[in-house]
């Protein structure tokens, strides 16, 4: 919109339909902006692997975040962007390019696996204060200006930074293991061809989620018949399990004598595989028991994304 106002010839490259491998690079004297939603307090793995591998340039570059804001009263409560503005700047600083923005937008996050959805009211108030705030900020860009509200974060970005390694690392691939299809699942296959990264495939006739799950919940919420939900009670099984079991036979014939006494963090990282191996086992073995009306049942009902009060399901407004 403002684009248009002034003129200015824009292309918008949408990276999951592209080949990321072969970056064209842009025109030199192109303002360059990249946008991108915040997981885990990062751009999630398909952005950061794309500016990893942009070619070396020197025109200017925005970098703008869409990460997860909510509604107290009139008050909107930002959310943390952690180290995506940081890494980013970083890396293409040193790829020569120069940097004139860091900013960020509070939009409703649609994150309904590790919390409630937002009420129509919220969501419809954030993209109405965001689109005046983005509007400003571009007519403030063209211009020539600069913008970084990103660092006014820096503190709580800061703090945060060992939660978004840890994430990174371990917790996105918790996560891409608790999506399943329910019963209402009428195998339209919206989830797969929507996928940004191709992470759902076709096994015994029912979407399954691989590692390769960033987590965008794109697949929960552009759902028509709303089949997709959170295994909540599954992972809360595995975790049970895992820590009375498996732990403790863990502790008794390897950590005891061979890991933990002398390094921590190598006990962490084999205790924290531990889990993700059994989750994988787990998961599979209930999505092909998920063909049994009990065993579908019971992952229904001990998801709280099937329940009205948790499980709300928004897209983007438009206009």
């Amino acid at each position: 919109m403002v684009a248009g106002e002034n003129d200015i010839e824009t292309q918008v490259i949408n990276i999951a339909q592209i080949n990321r491998l072969t970056v064209e690079p842009p025109d030199s004297d192109a303002l360059v902006a990249f946008v991108s939603p915040i997981h885990g307090f990062n751009y999630p793995p398909v952005m950061l692997y794309f500016i990893f591998r942009f070619p070396k340039g020197s025109n200017k570059v925005l970098l703008l975040s869409t990460r997860g804001g909510t509604l107290v009263g009139k008050f909107i409560v930002p959310g943390i962007s952690g180290i995506a503005f940081y890494l980013s700047a970083l890396v293409l600083k040193i790829k020569g390019y120069s940097i004139k923005a860091l900013f960020p937008v509070d939009l409703p996050s649609n994150w309904i696996s590790l919390h409630p959805g937002l009420n129509e009211r919220t969501v419809k108030y954030l993209h109405e204060r965001n689109k005046e705030r983005v509007t400003s900020f571009a007519r403030k860009v063209f211009s020539g200006g600069t913008s970084f509200k990103g660092l006014y974060d820096i503190v709580q970005d800061t703090l945060v930074a060992p939660i978004s390694l840890g994430y990174y690392f371990i917790g996105r691939f918790v996560l891409a293991k608790t999506f399943y299809a329910s019963g209402d699942c009428d195998h339209c296959d919206a989830c797969m061809t929507g996928c940004p990264v191709m992470a759902i495939k076709k096994i015994h006739d029912r979407p399954y989620w691989t590692f390769d799950c960033e987590s965008c919940m794109k697949c929960m919420s552009n759902c028509p018949r709303k089949a997709i939900e959170t295994a909540h009670g599954l992972l809360a099984a595995v975790a049970v399990v895992h820590s009375l079991v498996l732990l403790g036979l863990f502790h008794t014939y390897v950590a005891a004598r061979f890991v933990e006494a002398t390094d921590p963090v190598v006990g962490f990282v084999m205790k924290s595989l531990l889990f993700l191996g059994f989750l994988a086992l787990s998961y599979r073995f209930i999505h092909y028991c998920m063909r049994f009306r009990f065993v579908e049942r019971l992952m229904v009902f001990t998801s709280l994304t099937k329940y009205k009060f948790w499980g709300r399901r928004y897209r983007a407004l438009k206009g």
